[in-house]
């Protein structure tokens, strides 16, 4: 397939890829934008294109981690288990906002909105907690990837879920031990899991999710993790 041939892939995916993403340099600091299908190029990645993303981490009261699998129809990582939403803010004001990560956090409550059907009033931006960012590149096949700047945000709430099925094709909550275990099957080839959730959960996760009550000591906005 040429590099960006888009013929028999998903229809309502490949009119997502027209969205403009925020172009940013290693430092984070924002330099233009690009729709989403040049930015997950890999031809353009090999270039240095690199794009602002989020990953959202949401608990329920038991202290259970909402995972989603992602739809077979996503153009990157079909059918791999994630953390509960991965998305990339928009070049619009409203989530171009930099004080506090605030068009982030604008973003992610879209995002969950539109992935997982959470009404937008269940999960407010005041209530995600910008914990810090990872900087990584993973490719997804020979021609589609991933090479982002991803802020990682915390919530803790009970919410309603309906998925969207060209989205998310399941979903369930996980214990610690749980995710462990689907770790573990990750490594041994019997489930797919995307990359940024696995550095993410191998590096940071267990020692955050043990400190859910006390997230403020764990803040890091300095500091961009490269993995």
């Amino acid at each position: 397939m040429p590099a960006g041939d888009t013929a028999g892939l998903d229809g309502r995916q490949v009119e997502l890829l027209a969205e403009m993403c925020i172009l940013v340099d290693r430092d984070d600091v924002p330099v233009g934008a690009d729709t989403k299908k040049n930015c997950h190029l890999n031809e353009n990645i090999r270039k240095g294109m690199l794009h602002r993303a989020f990953s959202v981490f949401l608990f329920n009261s038991k202290n259970e981690l909402l995972l989603q699998q992602r739809s077979d129809a996503k153009i990157t990582f079909p059918g791999c288990f994630t953390n509960t939403c991965c998305s990339h803010p928009l070049h619009v004001d409203s989530e171009m906002r930099e004080e506090a990560a605030l068009g982030v956090r604008n973003a992610a409550q879209r995002r969950l909105h539109q992935e997982l059907g959470i009404p937008m009033e269940q999960v407010t931006p005041e209530e995600l907690t910008y914990l810090t960012r990872i900087h990584y590149e993973a490719a997804s096949d020979g021609v589609w990837g991933e090479h982002e700047v991803d802020y990682i945000l915390f919530a803790r709430k009970d919410v309603e879920v309906t998925p969207d099925p060209n989205e998310v094709q399941s979903v369930r909550y996980v214990t610690p031990d749980g995710l462990r275990e689907l770790l573990a099957r990750a490594r041994d080839g019997s489930a797919l899991v995307t990359p940024w959730f696995r550095l993410i959960a191998e590096s940071f996760l267990f020692r955050w999710w043990d400190n859910l009550h006390d997230l403020e000591s764990f803040k890091d906005h300095a500091t961009i993790h490269r993995m």
